[in-house]
């Protein structure tokens, strides 16, 4: 049965629900997941996982990037160009180097208004669902992480256009950046073209469409990612047989860390052979120093 990663290239119009469907009808595989929603009219990468994988889902890394067309002078309901024009004077007049000045403030631990057309849940409702029936209600803040925002490249013009690459962590807003870089400016902004480059450790070099996806599926030549190598950024605990096979049973196995591991929460488990069981975390035995692995998920089942 297949079981792994797929770095799936999402094209614009697709949701992130169709390029499952779709993915899960070539593959003839009932279990299918995704790691982190673009919306329909953003492209870019998108983690997909196959089979067993999609219990792994979890342990991806957060991060992401992006590069983003800002247009400048335009406001939208829905912050990006899907939405209706609520405000449109143009900023002819404004120049580069004014437009990149307040991206520094935007940089950091920030607090950020997500849009009101986002799947966000405010008392049980999807705030689109709100939006949508008219509802005024105040969109709470969320405290999000962005890396660094680099310009690069500048398009002049009644409504000009800032192209920018975006680094961030889980659950920052693009669309709600272009609004606020607007309203910083005083002109007004909205997205006018989302691409995300890089998702939970997955780059937009290695990404495979569709089209690419199923031409390699018709020549027997598809591998799906193995979990070992997406999940790389978490330490290595390698157990002897009669270890993993306990630990596979989801017995709590006795084991011995060095004090900085300490620090990490969850661990790849490896038996003979070097292969991959699944995932754990440690716990302390009460009034003892001595340490346990807790299984977590158990990707490889016991022989």
């Amino acid at each position: 049965m297949i079981a792994g990663f797929l770095n799936l290239y999402k094209p614009v119009g697709w949701t992130s629900h169709d390029c499952v469907a779709k993915v899960r009808r070539l593959l003839n595989l009932k279990k299918v997941g995704h790691g982190g929603t673009l919306d329909p009219k953003a492209a870019g990468v998108l983690p997909i996982a196959l089979g067993r994988a999609t219990r792994l889902l979890q342990f991806l890394p957060p991060d992401k990037a992006y590069r983003a067309i800002i247009r400048l002078g335009v406001i939208t309901t829905t912050d990006d160009l899907e939405g209706e024009i609520c405000y449109s004077a143009g900023a002819s007049s404004l120049t580069e180097s004014a437009a990149i000045a307040p991206l520094s403030t935007f940089i950091g631990t920030i607090e950020q208004v997500p849009p009101r057309y986002s799947a966000i849940q405010v008392q049980g409702q999807r705030l689109y669902d709100l939006a949508r029936r008219g509802k005024a209600i105040d969109v709470p803040k969320r405290t999000v992480t962005v890396h660094h925002i680099t310009p690069v490249a500048w398009q002049p013009g009644e409504f000009p256009e800032l192209t920018v690459e975006i680094a961030c962590g889980a659950g920052t807003y693009i669309r709600s950046i272009a609004r606020d870089l607007g309203a910083a400016l005083g002109v007004g902004g909205t997205l006018a073209a989302l691409e995300r480059t890089k998702s939970s450790g997955f780059t937009l070099e290695s990404s495979l469409s569709l089209a690419q996806l199923e031409a390699q599926l018709q020549t027997d030549s598809y591998t799906p990612i193995a979990p070992a190598i997406v999940l790389k950024h978490h330490p290595r605990i390698v157990l002897s047989a009669d270890a993993a096979r306990r630990w596979q049973q989801g017995q709590k196995i006795p084991h011995r860390f060095q004090e900085a591991d300490l620090n990490c929460q969850h661990y790849q488990v490896f038996g003979p052979g070097d292969r991959f069981l699944g995932m754990t975390e440690w716990a302390f035995v009460p009034d003892t120093d001595e340490t346990r692995l807790l299984p977590q998920v158990v990707f490889t089942p016991p022989d």
